[in-house]
């Protein structure tokens, strides 16, 4: 693979129905082993809970606060700099519990693939 630079802005933000907004920073064919996205969650939203098949996910937490449910694990509160590792097939959900928006970046290895995506509302 050639060394390639994804401009930021030259993404565009899109709302998705679990509840929040997404940029895909890095999402792409050329390097199926990670994705990057910026997730932005309104102050009072909790996200649609879910899970990933054959996907790890890491949130690293930019701006704001709120609370995540993973798996069997206590409901946990996140701050900025936390990172939030989220085991392949495990359920997950974020809430905003702040009044600013809750900003992360979500990191999956393999790259996240809709079709890994499971609902589980």
């Amino acid at each position: 693979m050639e060394p390639i630079i994804s401009r930021a802005g030259s993404h565009k933000e899109f709302f998705i129905p679990e509840g929040c907004y997404i940029v895909e920073s890095w999402n792409t064919e050329a390097d199926r082993a990670v994705s990057i996205a910026r997730a932005r969650v309104l102050p009072g939203v909790t996200t649609k809970a879910h899970r990933l098949h054959g996907i790890e996910e890491r949130y690293l937490i930019m701006e704001g606060t709120g609370i995540v449910k993973i798996g069997n694990m206590p409901v946990q509160e996140v701050r900025p700099g936390d990172v939030v590792f989220i085991p392949a097939g495990c359920a997950q959900q974020i809430s905003n519990s702040g009044g600013n928006d809750l900003v992360f970046y979500a990191v999956c290895t393999p790259a996240f693939d809709q079709a890994g995506y499971e609902s589980l509302e």
